[in-house]
């Protein structure tokens, strides 16, 4: 079948994007709120997006009447943190999805611990596998869609998941990361793994003479 998404309200085209982009990595953002607290909370609408310089994008969408905190936060600081998450985070991260009022803080419900970023004023979630420390570059507004675009300053990996630290090399299976799928409670594991070879020119030419 065809689907004209001009003739589709958003919450049908809603439910089309996020049954057939699948699975999408979950941007865990922590990020610091007026007050001084520090909020969580996870976006599917996220990828990277380049590595020169390093971008990472959000897609934040609004509450009928304001941005989210999400967005104000990072806004007004400039900062942002991406957490990443583990089949153990699961349950937490659920919960930081919910609508909590402005002053309280996610990270505190959710009984996690944060440290201390490097490069950035907002704190990492201690317990994450690995993330990335962003400064805001740009936000891209297109109707009710608020693209919050990230420069990356820094990554931490827990030690235990770099297989090899001067080649980059990291133990991906073992990071344990889900991802979502469709439907309001949709999420997969990473860890069936198969690998292909990349096939140059040269190889698929001589294969095919």
């Amino acid at each position: 079948m065809d689907f004209d998404f001009a003739q589709l309200h958003p919450q049908e085209r809603y439910k089309l994007l996020t049954g057939l982009i699948v699975p999408r990595p979950i941007a865990w953002v922590t990020s610091l709120g007026a007050g001084g607290q520090v909020n969580a909370a996870p976006f599917s609408f996220f990828n990277a997006m380049g590595s020169d310089p390093a971008l990472l994008v959000i897609g934040v969408g609004n509450h009928p009447e304001r941005p989210k905190d999400t967005a104000a936060n990072i806004k007004r600081s400039g900062a942002f943190v991406v957490n990443l998450v583990s089949e153990p985070l699961a349950e937490a991260m659920n919960l930081t999805a919910t609508e909590f009022p402005e002053e309280i803080s996610e990270v505190e419900v959710a009984g996690l611990q944060t440290a201390p970023s490097v490069h950035v004023p907002v704190p990492r979630l201690a317990q994450a596998p690995a993330g990335f420390e962003c400064r805001l570059h740009s936000v891209l507004e297109v109707g009710r869609n608020r693209l919050v675009i990230g420069e990356v300053l820094g990554a931490f990996v827990q030690e235990h998941l770099l297989a090899d630290v001067k080649k980059l090399h990291l133990k991906t299976a073992e990071l344990g990361l889900i991802g979502r799928m469709g439907g309001r409670g949709g999420y997969v594991r990473t860890t069936d793994l198969f690998e292909m070879p990349r096939i140059s020119y040269e190889a698929w030419k001589e294969k095919n003479r």
